[in-house]
């Protein structure tokens, strides 16, 4: 076997998957998914075995769909812990050129890609819920798949959900109908369910992406859903709930004019729509890059329009990262810190440049303490990484999105910004609809700027441990004076009401973030009485200030703390809080309290969330 990703059972002398065709019956009491899907392969597959990766899946049969003769297969007896299950297909000797075959399955309630939520967990209380988060390696446990950035995959699928309910993926939209008896691989369900496929209580919705994706793109989400016209090419959908889609419409009205922005920086936006949906409050991230269909956290909507920067970071995916995207995690910089340096030059263009330089130091800050977090695992301080042995969830941290960002924003700066806009814009148009890996990336960028290298230290850059020192902190009039009034607080005075007037969420959050890392609890009380920090709306802020109370042992403020932890499941706010509560020579009553909130809260988090939330426990109880 030749491996072609650390995270993959995918042999890299197999032929690669390109296009899957999904029927998909959704059984929410099971909170299961029974599905059929017919594989196409690049080519005819040669070889004696073809794997495939699973995790937490059930296998019905394999047939060829020519003559629906079985093909054999087997599982791995025991899963990896990382990467699941393989699934060996054994490919008969007498038809040793298989293009194509059909699986049956079904997902597990456990499965690390889904998140069902009863009626009670959704905004309207009315109708269930469930969704998708694929990144990194969790497509595996939707379907059977080659789950690997290298293997991109054109797909379509038919979603057979109750008729009161509706759905969204990150592809186009082709009808939502009745259903039809035997259509498409319906018929090929698990257990009967083709006789229930045509009930009268269920509807088809139907979905086509004709363009080639890495699997972890793959994306859908079924419930009560509404939507809000935003843009010509923009619809914001989330639960038809009061409030929530018309907060949404208002926070991102100003959608359309990042696309064109974006458009001008880096060229024609691919994917025809830009569609978004608020999930509930349990999605673990603050978005999710979906083609067509960009997944939102609600805690991005913040009443001021703010939260558009995360939209301009997804967004700015549709060119970084979904066109061209990394080959395997090791390289995951290719995604997040070009995305990342893309993002800022969106928002500098329809925000100004004083928002950027204040999302770049906010930036700086959080690469700073990464290196701290890792202090004791250089290897992820680096841009390429080893991780062989290694869950990228665990690893998941700010350095592929801010040193990425400074290295890109290094190269910049040598040539220049007009020459570094042109060679972004050759490398999107090489590239696109393709996987690359570092190498690749260095190889056109010393082929197109010649002598780079004489320059800047590419090695050091990509394969250094820590923080290059031509690497460069922001700076502005703003930026400096909230630096500044963040150090005077050291000397235990407060800014003035005055100073703070024009402030807005981010201002605070970065000058909460530059503020001692423990502070007397007589400080920290006296800050929040003037300007009420832990009950802000915006969570970028409350979160910063309730780790300041944590670790300064201000315990005023530990109902604060429970209830958000209870309220969000966003991995960027959990890991610091729990980590607060835990970690170090903290009290018994804080490691308590971090037990009992997660027991209580730990079902409404998604699998990915609580894996996290566990791996902190692990490291520090």
């Amino acid at each position: 076997m030749a491996p072609l990703d650390p995270h993959s059972f995918t042999d890299s002398t197999h032929p690669l998957t390109t296009h899957i065709s999904l029927s998909l019956y959704f059984d929410f009491p099971s909170s299961t998914i029974h599905g059929a899907a017919l594989f196409t392969l690049s080519s005819p597959s040669s070889a004696n075995t073809l794997s495939l990766d699973t995790r937490s899946l059930v296998i019905h049969r394999i047939l060829t769909p020519s003559t629906l003769s079985p093909i054999p297969f087997s599982v791995s007896p025991s899963p990896d812990p990382i990467k699941g299950t393989r699934l060996s297909l054994s490919l008969p000797e007498d038809n040793n050129a298989l293009s194509s075959f059909i699986i049956t399955f079904s997902t597990s309630p456990s499965s690390s890609a889904l998140q069902w939520l009863s009626p009670l967990q959704t905004f309207n209380k009315r109708q269930p819920f469930v969704y998708t988060q694929c990144q990194s390696i969790h497509t595996r446990s939707i379907f059977p798949c080659q789950d690997t950035p290298a293997a991109r995959i054109r797909y379509s699928a038919l979603l057979n959900v109750p008729r009161e309910l509706s759905a969204v993926m990150s592809a186009r939209h082709v009808d939502r109908r009745l259903p039809v008896s035997g259509e498409g691989y319906s018929n090929f369900l698990p257990g009967g369910l083709d006789s229930l496929w045509c009930s009268e209580t269920r509807v088809v919705e139907e979905f086509d992406m004709n363009q080639p994706i890495p699997p972890y793109l793959f994306a859908f989400a079924v419930g009560e859903l509404g939507f809000r016209e935003v843009g010509p090419r923009t619809r914001v959908y989330s639960e038809a709930a009061e409030g929530v889609l018309e907060a949404a419409a208002k926070e991102f009205a100003g959608t359309e004019e990042m696309v064109r922005q974006g458009e001008k920086l880096f060229g024609d936006y691919e994917w025809e729509r830009f569609d978004m949906l608020v999930l509930p409050p349990s999605f673990p991230y603050g978005g999710m890059e979906n083609p067509r269909m960009v997944f939102l956290t609600p805690t991005v909507i913040k009443g001021d329009a703010s939260g558009a920067q995360v939209v301009a970071h997804e967004l700015a995916h549709s060119w970084t990262g979904n066109l061209i995207t990394n080959k395997n995690n090791e390289h995951f910089w290719l995604n997040e810190g070009f995305t990342t340096y893309a993002e800022r030059r969106i928002v500098e263009a329809v925000l100004g440049e004083d928002r950027a330089v204040l999302n770049i130091g906010i930036g700086w800050k959080g690469l700073n303490d990464e290196m701290g977090r890792f202090k004791d695992n250089l290897e992820f301080t680096k841009l390429k990484t080893n991780q062989e042995g290694v869950d990228p969830d665990d690893v998941y941290s700010e350095v592929p999105y801010e040193k990425g960002f400074q290295f890109l924003w290094r190269i910049e700066r040598q040539i220049g910004r007009p020459a570094f806009d042109e060679f972004i814009k050759k490398y999107i148009a090489t590239f696109k609809f393709k996987s690359i890996d570092t190498e690749t990336f260095l190889d056109f960028l010393k082929a197109n700027v010649p002598g780079i290298e004489k320059d800047i230290d590419l090695v050091l850059w990509t394969e250094g441990t820590g923080i290059p020192p031509d690497a460069y902190e922001p700076k502005s009039n703003l930026y400096n004076q909230i630096l500044s009034l963040a150090n005077e607080f050291k000397l235990g005075r407060m800014p003035r009401e005055d100073e703070v007037a024009d402030w807005h969420g981010q201002e605070w959050e970065l000058y909460l973030e530059n503020l001692p890392r423990v502070a007397e609890a007589s400080q920290v009380l006296a800050l929040d009485a003037r300007y009420r920090l832990s009950e802000s709306k915006d969570y970028e802020v409350k979160v910063a200030f309730l780790q300041l109370a944590i670790l300064s042992k201000c315990r005023n403020f530990y109902g604060e703390v429970e209830k958000t932890l209870k309220e969000v499941g966003r991995m960027k706010y959990l890991r610091p809080l729990y980590t607060a509560l835990v970690q170090g020579n903290r009290n018994d009553e804080e490691k308590i309290l971090a037990k009992r909130v997660f027991a209580e809260a730990r079902d409404c988090y998604h699998p990915i969330a609580r894996g996290v939330v566990e791996s902190v426990f692990a490291k520090h109880l």
